[in-house]
């Protein structure tokens, strides 16, 4: 008798289907280090502004400054400095 669990063949597309895997793994991997970056800078934000709250008062005005010379330079003085409100 023959057995009849014969071993399934792979797909013909098998290749390209290796292929899509990999890049969807690259872009996963990708994004997973941003997160990673974006994870450290922000505790070392955190630590920063801990061990110095004069910082977030500094970083405050700097980006009101920041604003100001923007809408000095884009020349419309009626405009008034955004401000973001954190």
């Amino acid at each position: 008798m023959a057995d009849s669990s014969s071993p399934a063949e792979p797909p013909q597309n098998s290749g390209d289907d290796v292929l899509e895997l990999n890049k969807d793994l690259e872009r996963m991997i990708e994004n997973i280090e941003s997160i990673s970056v974006q994870l450290t800078w922000m505790a070392y934000d955190m630590v920063a502004l801990r061990t110095s709250p004069e910082l977030g008062a500094s970083m405050r005005r700097l980006e009101e400054e920041y604003h100001r010379c923007r809408v000095v330079v884009s020349g419309d003085r009626d405009q008034k400095p955004e401000r973001h409100m954190s």
